[in-house]
């Protein structure tokens, strides 16, 4: 897959899950579980719940997807 292929979404992180995840509600009302992306790992951006926050979704699987900033 190529990374033109992902689909970028904005939602707000509604609660944390064990293993570094999250939920994050998308303005239609989706639900999507999602985990921080590497680059944001290794800078020690921390998320937390209420924050608004970018992601990549797969067009394969768009209910997982990789936190790729954080709007606060």
């Amino acid at each position: 897959m190529a990374k033109s292929d992902v689909i970028e979404a904005e939602g707000k992180v509604t609660d944390l899950l064990p293993g570094g995840k999250f939920k994050v509600e998308l303005p239609g009302g989706h639900i999507v579980e999602a985990h921080v992306s590497g680059k944001m790992r290794v800078n020690n951006i921390r998320i937390l719940p209420g924050d608004t926050v970018v992601m990549e979704l797969s067009p394969y699987d768009p209910t997982h997807g990789r936190i790729i900033y954080n709007k606060k």
